[in-house]
């Protein structure tokens, strides 16, 4: 039983890591407001399946076109590159995010 449950908690700092690693921390060192960016997805897409798939999509290819945030976010934060993860790396990591700021989360 213990072992199962520091296996769950080492999975899930490993998660955290990679989440970090691959986007949170380029969000924290840049100020973005990933909680903003979060809900804008939400309010938008409306399920973790459409919010993926529409992040997804602007992490493959990052233009104002693509964006959900507004044209003065651009002004203030410039526009992202591409990142170069393979497309399971950031599925996975899209994964990780849109779970760490689920708003239900929040409310347990």
């Amino acid at each position: 039983m213990v072992r199962a449950i520091f296996l769950i908690l080492f999975t899930l700092s490993l998660n955290a890591n990679e989440l970090e690693q691959n986007c949170l921390n380029c969000h924290i060192q840049n100020q973005l407001p990933t909680d903003l960016i979060y809900k804008r997805y939400l309010m938008k897409y409306s399920t973790k399946k459409n919010m993926s798939k529409a992040i997804f999509n602007y992490l493959k290819n990052p233009t104002i076109k693509n964006s959900i945030m507004p044209k003065q976010f651009f002004i203030k934060f410039g526009t992202k590159k591409a990142l170069k993860l393979n497309d399971k790396t950031l599925q996975k990591s899209i994964e990780l995010f849109l779970e760490k700021y689920d708003i239900k989360n929040r409310l347990k």
